[in-house]
């Protein structure tokens, strides 16, 4: 397995306003969730060691049939605590895994730089893999599938 993952995307905007998108409960709740999810914001306190609470709930029948078969709950409330907070430029955050059925909760981190770039501007998030192969590439697809949301929010603007 690696040691991290990169993703990458350029959106038509500016870095103010990606920023806007990624740390405030509207901004959030309009591109987070994955295709068939919903997100609701609980909390949000965007400093280093405040945190993002935030429930999702499947909400499609594919990722309800899927919720339901994987024995996981159709809505999960997660935590999310910030270990850094550049203002438009950089985001670090420790996700709580609590929501694998048989294996014990940990935290894994994931940053987000964004740099002004004469299409925009470039976001560059690199995570960790998760613990194992399986849930590495669930969490690849499920953000990059948020990073695609945002895009298409961006897009409608």
């Amino acid at each position: 397995m690696t040691d991290t993952i990169v993703l990458e995307r350029t959106y038509p905007a500016t870095a103010e306003r990606i920023w806007e998108l990624w740390t405030t409960p509207d901004g959030i709740a309009s591109w987070w969730a994955p295709d068939g999810f919903e997100v609701h914001v609980d909390e949000i306190e965007v400093k280093a060691g405040g945190g993002l609470v935030y429930t999702m709930t499947a909400t499609a029948p594919e990722q309800i049939e899927f919720m339901k078969s994987a024995g996981m709950p159709l809505a999960t409330t997660s935590r999310k605590t910030f270990t850094e907070v550049e203002p438009v430029r950089r985001l670090g955050y420790t996700s709580h895994i609590d929501f694998v059925p048989g294996h014990a909760p940990y935290d894994h981190l994931t940053t987000v730089e964004l740099t002004p770039v004469a299409e925009g501007v470039r976001v560059v998030m690199t995570l960790e893999p998760l613990h194992d192969e399986e849930w590495t590439q669930r969490i690849v697809a499920g953000r990059s599938n948020e990073l695609d949301n945002l895009g298409a929010v961006v897009a409608d603007a």
